[in-house]
């Protein structure tokens, strides 16, 4: 299966958003929306009002990444508001994941959760069956343009072999740091969507349709080397 791409809207050009929202409609795979409320991480970014503004201009799934402390105060402003997707971080949600999870479901959205660089997947076994993503931070969490941590490779290889013991049915995502000096051993350990933002596409050239063609080109090549690999 090809490698699915999420750019981080947090990293494009708002001054550009209805050129860049055109350019990503016909090619992205999800579209990332970071929520960040300057508690759980020292950063604000976006929010349920942005998400509401982009909808009509998009058809791709909206992704959103919770980095809140109180998920529960978000999940209906950003369900109502067009999200497709609701990942809280497995953190703050695990005094009540049974709750939250049903929560998201009854707005009719899927289920993702995402789990900070020093967090096991053990901290979710018991309710890993019923996820639709997991996002693995391969950075610590709240700013972009930090450099990558390399055991989280070996924590995508756990859930690659879960998903295929088990059967689950969740994807395998990487939030931090995706770029061409790490497309390979992502890919390699089992990865399935990459999150990308500056390192990724959008600084790496000043027309967004030629940095998105740049980017799949190397995942692409990657995705091929680590079949011939394998």
């Amino acid at each position: 299966m090809r490698t699915q791409i999420s750019p981080s809207l947090m990293c494009m050009n708002l001054m550009e958003i209805k050129h860049q929202l055109q350019v990503l409609d016909s090619r992205a795979d999800f579209l990332h929306v970071d929520i960040m409320d300057g508690h759980y991480v020292k950063n604000i970014t976006l929010s349920p009002f942005f998400i509401e503004q982009i909808r009509p201009f998009t058809r791709v799934a909206i992704d959103v990444h919770l980095m809140v402390e109180e998920p529960t105060d978000f999940i209906e402003a950003v369900a109502r508001a067009g999200a497709d997707y609701i990942c809280p971080h497995a953190e703050t949600i695990n005094r009540d994941a049974f709750r939250v999870i049903n929560l998201i479901r009854s707005f009719g959205k899927k289920v993702g959760v995402v789990l900070n660089p020093a967090t096991p997947v053990s901290y979710i076994q018991h309710y890993i069956h019923l996820l639709d993503k997991i996002t693995v931070m391969t950075v610590d969490p709240g700013y972009a343009g930090q450099p990558f941590i390399p055991e989280m490779v070996e924590k995508v290889r756990e859930l690659k072999a879960l998903k295929e013991q088990h059967g689950y049915h969740y994807l395998i995502e990487i939030d931090g740091s995706c770029n061409t000096r790490t497309y390979h051993q992502l890919l390699g350990a089992g990865a399935e969507v990459l999150i990308v933002g500056t390192s990724g596409l959008f600084n790496i050239h000043d027309d967004l349709a030629t940095a998105w063609e740049m980017m799949r080109d190397s995942i692409d090549e990657a995705q091929g080397l680590t079949q011939v690999s394998a």
